[in-house]
């Protein structure tokens, strides 16, 4: 084992770990959970030889399949959609539109005193984003879920992918109701916005630039603003959301995405990023009060 050198050193990836090990390959502290003893000496997980960061997020989608174990809550999650999507059809939707008595309770709109957010439906808030207005929202949808959200709840666990998820649903609909109050939104594009975002700041910390996630971001913003119909502030609303919420988990940096625990404080500022988005729609709502 390396020992340090004069003073009080930390673990790169866990700040408030005291540590007098060191990475044998760049030199950087290292704490007892994070070192990998190679026969060369000991190393860092980023130069352990093992998949890491985004890599390790990437692998670890590829080893699962859909009828496998893992991803729990992505499957979940999908099963749910296409639940929800056969229950419109035999209410009444049509197959490619939004109809039928699903949608007519569930929808996100801000309405009046009888119906809506303005008659104290706030269930909307999150039942908005399982419901879909034809095969192809659903289907795009739910594909965009699967290639984001397997390999985000691997690497980030089902406790804290689930958190970023509904917070992200939230703050769509925040958003989608601050630029269209008075129009149906329906749609998951909310949460899966929102990985979007979570995946732009993993890519970030492992020193991405222009990752896969910043990639599909630039492209669904664009289609976004060029496609009528789509909810820009629904969005740009859960992608705000997942920025905020992995930011929170993170502490701003000071913990790791994938390896760090984000404690209380994480959590609570992942419950104050759900509780700030019901905030707006209720401000946005009184307005129709």
């Amino acid at each position: 084992m390396t020992a340090q050198g004069a003073g009080v050193r930390y673990c790169y990836r866990h700040p408030d770990r005291e540590t007098g090990l060191s990475c044998s390959e760049c030199g950087r502290p290292i704490c007892a959970e994070c070192v990998n003893y190679a026969p060369v000496g000991l190393r860092c997980p980023d130069h352990s030889g093992r998949p890491q960061g985004v890599k390790k997020v990437t692998t670890g989608v590829r080893r699962a399949t859909f009828a496998g174990p893992t991803a729990i809550v992505t499957k979940t999650l999908i099963g749910l959609n296409l639940a929800v999507f056969l229950l419109t059809l035999a209410t009444g939707a049509p197959v490619n539109g939004l109809g039928g008595r699903v949608a007519q309770d569930g929808a996100l709109f801000v309405g009046d005193h009888s119906i809506g957010l303005a008659a104290g439906e706030w269930w909307r808030l999150i039942t908005a984003g399982f419901i879909h207005a034809g095969l192809f929202h659903i289907g795009m949808n739910m594909l965009l879920l699967w290639w984001f959200g397997a390999p985000l709840e691997e690497g980030l666990g089902r406790a804290r992918y689930l958190g970023i998820y509904v917070v992200s649903l939230l703050a769509g609909s925040a958003g989608a109701i601050l630029l269209d109050p008075q129009i149906a939104t329906v749609g998951a594009s909310g949460g899966v916005f929102g990985l979007f975002g979570a995946a732009f700041v993993l890519e970030r910390q492992a020193g991405i630039t222009r990752g896969p996630a910043f990639t599909i971001i630039i492209l669904n913003l664009l289609l976004s603003f060029l496609i009528p119909g789509i909810s820009i502030g629904g969005h740009l609303g859960g992608l705000a959301g997942g920025v905020l919420a992995m930011l929170a988990l993170t502490r701003f940096g000071r913990a790791h995405a994938v390896y760090g625990r984000p404690g209380l404080i994480g959590a609570a500022g992942v419950v104050a990023v759900g509780l700030a988005s019901v905030v707006v729609a209720w401000l946005q709502v009184q307005q129709y009060t």
